[in-house]
């Protein structure tokens, strides 16, 4: 006699199949759950250390910011320095230039002219009297002639004038002369 098995084992089968599946359905959610919180740890601490080396970056931008300033500091400084030794070195110059003037003023200003005032701004003025036109005349041209770094003088106006009451009176020439005193302090022009 054949023997049959009358249980259920088909649906055995099927309740075991369902209960491996929920068992490996369960062990990929964990499986899944687990990898997310890897990658989340993961991910933060990557984030924290990203984090620590920005406000290092930024602690050392600070400093930076700090040294930056003290070299515009020290910039600014190095600038007045400089500016004050450009004005003290112009202002030697000019010193120089101006005794160098006067020396020349005494060796080229012929007899019959008699300066007044020298102003120096810009260009530097002479103001005198002579007594005619051609003392102006012979002064214009020692200056020209006989002292180039002095520039190319310029007779700014001439005009006769009274000095003097009475008895004592003498019509002079009265003048001014222009000159654009030519960068040396030390070089060039005959003397």
């Amino acid at each position: 006699m054949s023997q049959f098995n009358l249980l259920p084992w088909r649906e055995d089968r099927r309740g075991a199949r369902k209960r491996e599946f929920r068992r490996l359905l369960v062990l990929a959610a964990m499986l899944g759950v687990a990898v997310v919180f890897a990658v989340v740890a993961f991910n933060a601490g990557r984030l924290a250390s990203q984090h620590e080396r920005n406000q290092k970056l930024e602690q050392e931008n600070a400093q930076l910011d700090v040294r930056l300033n003290e070299v515009r500091g020290l910039r600014d400084e190095i600038n007045a320095l400089n500016a004050r030794r450009t004005s003290v070195e112009h202002l030697q110059g000019r010193r120089a230039r101006t005794i160098r003037l006067l020396d020349e003023l005494v060796e080229r200003v012929p007899p019959g002219v008699v300066l007044t005032s020298v102003k120096q701004a810009e260009r530097t003025v002479l103001t005198g009297h002579a007594l005619s036109n051609s003392g102006v005349s012979d002064l214009l041209h020692a200056l020209d002639s006989h002292a180039g770094w002095l520039g190319r003088p310029e007779l700014v106006e001439v005009k006769a004038v009274t000095l003097g009451q009475a008895r004592d009176a003498r019509r002079l020439v009265e003048f001014p002369i222009a000159l654009d005193l030519a960068g040396g302090s030390e070089g060039g022009g005959a003397r």
